[in-house]
């Protein structure tokens, strides 16, 4: 596979074939599509050890570096998942905390390598585009949620 010319790099100490497997198998239309090896020892590894990988998260071209433990993922990336009903935002939220993951807040979740994600229900996203009480609404219930409940969501909306 051709690399990507704009690619999202996140840098992982060693996992980042594990990960790259990982996201492949939970999200539609992801793969991984190339594990490249060391040629040499460099300050985190050894000739040979996976170096980069490359995946593909939902259609957006990533590389995996195994850069060691010099840096770790904040808040300050994540993915943003749109969801269409409960079923789907649970599957993707149940995927990612029940694999070694953490909730947080507002839909907000990391995964066990320290990727943040917002599983988004697009009702959600949608009432805060409405803007006005609509939006107040729905923010103000969304602010009281870890996973997002789209039933609470949609009462919000209507009032």
């Amino acid at each position: 596979m051709a690399i990507a010319r704009n690619t999202i790099c996140l840098w992982f100490d060693k996992e980042a074939e594990n990960a790259a497997r990982f996201y492949a198998q939970t999200f539609p239309d992801s793969s991984v599509d190339g594990v490249h090896h060391a040629p040499a020892d460099f300050p985190s590894g050894k000739a040979g050890d996976v170096l980069t990988v490359q995946f593909t998260v939902m259609g957006i071209p990533c590389l995996g570096l195994n850069g060691g433990p010099a840096f770790k993922h904040s808040e300050a990336f994540s993915f943003q998942i749109a969801t269409e009903d409960q079923e789907e935002t649970d599957r993707y939220w149940n995927a990612i905390v029940g694999n070694g993951g953490q909730e947080s807040a507002c839909g907000w979740c990391k995964d066990r390598w320290g990727i943040s994600w917002q599983i988004t229900p697009r009702v959600l996203t949608e009432a805060l585009a409405a803007g006005g009480e609509e939006a107040r609404r729905a923010f103000t219930a969304m602010m009281e949620m870890t996973k997002i409940d789209v039933v609470r969501i949609e009462a919000a909306r209507r009032g």
